[in-house]
């Protein structure tokens, strides 16, 4: 790998970290440094990315995106620890499965469902790969903040149309690419890095490291729409009373204030 130093904001957008170096994208290689991250660190910061949070300032009790799920069937990509398929649960979702790379969060998942009284199909698997989902099968995919991790965005989401039925939702979120390139810096707004800049990078946090690539939002628009996707709402906007409650009155806040630090997608499979 070429070390290349340079700030870049962590995998939620809540903060910058300060080193960061550009990495060569072996997507074996990326499956086991990222495994082995959510395998051994822990990620109590995961309470900020589940249902019915999408994100940072952005939740589902604001934009209403999945309605009414009772009778339906659900399929999490990105599944960790269980809580947005027990958001879906308690509201009367027929069938719960989820799908993630790593065991150890499967694992959490399992108990965490069984202590709600919930059942869930889970598989451990990288998303990129068959392991077994029906097709046709789903009212709904989703994943909230986990399909950034893909080491093929355009044959992940080709994975995900086929395992909906014709009509049925892809709903995702992730960090907004622009928040990415922009850090808080004496009270104010800079760029750190380019926009197109694509490539993959590994980063230290949390005791750990993962490897990931910053894609462009026409990436991933032109990726759904290679997959027979037709997109029904793109939210980009932040909630003010979600930033309104936020402590303190932070950096982060300050930012969000002034450009989208997540996105989400509603997408319908033609």
């Amino acid at each position: 790998m070429d070390k290349k130093s340079g700030n870049r904001t962590n995998i939620i957008g809540a903060s910058e970290v300060g080193y960061a170096i550009s990495a060569g994208m072996d997507k074996n290689s990326v499956y086991k440094t990222n495994s082995f991250y959510w395998d051994t660190t822990r990620n109590d910061f995961l309470g900020a990315i589940v249902l019915p949070f999408y994100g940072a300032f952005v939740s589902e009790e604001s934009w209403q995106l999945f309605g009414d799920v009772s009778g339906k069937k659900m399929l999490e990509i990105g599944c960790g620890n269980g809580r947005s398929l027990q958001y879906h649960g308690e509201r009367k979702a027929s069938e719960l499965w989820g799908l993630d790379i790593s065991k150890k969060q499967i694992e959490k998942a399992t108990q965490h469902l069984r202590t709600c009284g919930l059942s869930a199909k889970l598989i451990c698997s990288p998303m990129e790969e068959e392991c077994g989902i029906p097709v046709d099968y789903f009212d709904f995919v989703y994943s909230i903040y986990a399909i950034g991790w893909t080491t093929d965005l355009e044959g992940t989401f080709c994975r995900i149309a086929s395992y909906l039925k014709k009509d049925s939702v892809f709903i995702f979120s992730w960090s907004h690419p622009i928040h990415k390139c922009v850090v808080a810096e004496n009270n104010m707004l800079a760029f750190k890095k380019c926009y197109f800049d694509e490539s993959w990078y590994s980063v230290s946090l949390d005791e750990g490291s993962l490897t990931l690539s910053d894609r462009k939002l026409s990436t991933y628009v032109n990726a759904l729409a290679k997959a027979g996707f037709v997109i029904e709402q793109l939210i980009e906007q932040s909630d003010d009373k979600i930033i309104q409650s936020w402590e303190d009155n932070s950096d982060f806040a300050k930012k969000a204030k002034m450009l989208p630090v997540t996105f989400v997608v509603k997408a319908r499979k033609l």
